[in-house]
Order: C-alpha cells, then structure tokens, then sequence
C-alpha cells in the first residue's frame, strides 16, 4: 500500500480589498500585548501519496515531497514523471545523474501499487462505486538537539487506517478493517524494514537535501503579526504570516499566565511567496477582555531579539 493534505491558505487581506466601496474604521482602546522571541528550528522530510477512483477530473495518483514544508518534487498519473520543483534540487540531479530517472521508475511501481489498494480496499469495506482515497504519509524529523523522530501512516477515505509504532516495530490498526493488513505484514519483516528506512535512509537524505539547499532552508524571515476582531463581542485572532521556515509557536497569557482554554491553534498554511502563515483565535467576552491582559505569544527562529508592541484593539471595518 502506499496521504495528501491541501487546502487553500486564507487571506485576511481581502477583507481590505478595494471595492470601490467607502470603509469606515472604528476602534476601542483595549491593551494587547504581542511577545515575541525565537526558538530552535529542526528539519522535516515528508512524502504524500494519494490515490483515487478514476472517473473524476483528478489525477488517480499523485505524489508530493516536502523539505522543511517547501515542496521539493512532483508526479501524478497522467505527466509519469518525476517534477523538480525547486532550483537547489537540479544540483542533486546533477551530481546524481541517476537520481531523476531512479525516482521516477519507483513511482511508477508505487502507482500501479495503488491502483491495486484502492480496489481491494473498496472491496473490503463492500464499496461498489462512490469517490474512495487511499493515502500514504511519511517521514523523518532533525531536531538541533539531535534528535530524530520518523513517522509511517495509512489513511482510507480520510480516515486514520494504519500506522508505524517504531518503538516496537509493529502495526497499530486504527480501523477494524485494517487488522488484516496488520496480519498480513507482522507475518514479514516489513516493520522492520520502514523502521530502517524512517531512522536511517530518511534521515541521510534529509541531511543532504538540508545541505543541498542550505542558502534556501537556512533563511529566516521573521513574522508579521496583527491583532484582529470584527466586534467587541467576536473572537480575537492573532495572525502571524510571511514567515520562513514553517516551524512557529503562537499561544497566549492571561495576566502573565499561560493561556490554553477557549484556544483555537489552526493548522499552518503556505503563502504564494513560499512564506507561512498561521493564527491563533481566542474566545473571549468583552468584559473580560477589558478587565485583564491578554497577550498573543510568537515563537519564531527568525526572531533575533524579544519585542513588545502595544495595540489598539478591537477593530472594526464595516463597508458602505
């Protein structure tokens, strides 16, 4: 067998977008403090497999490879070619000149392979027609500290199927559906094997690809931060964008203390530029919001130094 995440990436600039329309903005005083320092960055290797039905306007098979959240390559079913996706990458296919056509020729394999998956586990699950997906997600994690994290899992129609316990170099079926699976592979080594693969192989390429790319992936693009909120009475969402590499922290405090409930964290997302953004929605009521202070947390490794910033909040742009 052998997972792809997408999704648009939000934009608050085009609430101020030019309508032609006259916009009034109003504000109340309400101190929130923003906070900013830096932490210590890590690398990430990712790849994601997607396989789907055929029949709709999508590729049956398609596969992404990811470097510190850029992405680094591409093939689906209908190109059947590899797509080098950044500059640095050409330099590896350079000096490995086998390097484009070898990964080529093993997605090629690994899309006939779930060609078959998705048919058998359309017939497990006793699924005749209908959109069906079957995803693979994996990868390896470099920490400054030296440590290392890999990770193998399987989904089915978005959902959790199977996943790599590397500690114990077992399956944990996630569905009862995926018990045979399971079965099927404790019978082999194959555990073992993508453990392997997960604490060693992933982890040298990551290495060199971080080496490879080093004037690309070592760049630090610190955040821009802003406060946000419609009303008086809405939530508070404090947004951070245009930052390089992807790793970032957001939280908030309360008085000085640590924040986490009626905390929203959302996912990260990429910008056009190839920056990230990310948010963080508090829920909060008007009352309490004047009463104490409450403070937007941003841990980012392009920060170099701690900066405090008073704003006016809450801010609201109606359009007439």
């Amino acid at each position: 067998m052998s997972l792809d995440c997408g999704r648009k990436p939000e934009n608050l600039e085009e609430t101020h977008a030019d309508t032609g329309r006259t916009c009034k903005l109003h504000t109340e005083r309400t101190l929130v403090t923003l906070y900013f320092s830096s932490f210590s960055a890590s690398h990430s290797l990712q790849y994601i497999y997607t396989a789907v039905t055929p029949g709709i306007n999508f590729p049956e098979f398609t596969a992404v490879g990811l470097v510190d959240g850029e992405q680094i390559d591409y093939y689906d079913s209908e190109i059947r070619k590899m797509i080098l996706k950044t500059e640095w990458m050409e330099k590896i296919d350079a000096d490995d000149p086998d390097y484009w056509n070898r990964n080529t020729q093993n997605l090629q394999r690994a899309q006939d392979v779930f060609k078959v998956d998705v048919r058998a586990l359309m017939q497990r699950f006793n699924q005749t027609d209908g959109v069906h997906t079957v995803q693979w997600m994996y990868g390896c994690e470099l920490h400054d500290d030296g440590t290392r994290r890999g990770y193998m899992q399987y989904g089915y129609d978005g959902e959790d199927f199977i996943s790599l316990d590397l500690n114990t170099e077992t399956w944990t079926a996630a569905n009862p559906k995926a018990v045979i699976t399971k079965q099927k592979w404790e019978k082999t080594n194959e555990a073992k094997l993508r453990t392997a693969y997960l604490e060693h192989t992933c982890t040298e390429w990551l290495e060199k690809y971080v080496e490879y790319s080093r004037s690309t992936l070592k760049r630090k693009v610190h955040a821009e931060v802003s406060l946000f909120q419609n009303d008086s009475s809405s939530q508070v969402v404090c947004h951070a964008t245009g930052f390089f590499p992807k790793a970032v922290m957001i939280s908030w405090q309360k008085n000085g203390e640590d924040l986490h409930e009626d905390v929203e964290l959302r996912e990260t997302l990429p910008n056009q530029d190839g920056t990230f953004q990310k948010r963080s929605v508090l829920t909060v009521s008007p009352e309490e919001l004047k009463k104490n202070k409450y403070t937007c947390v941003v841990q980012h490794s392009g920060l170099e130094r701690e900066m405090n910033f008073s704003v006016l909040l809450w801010v609201l742009i109606t359009c007439v």
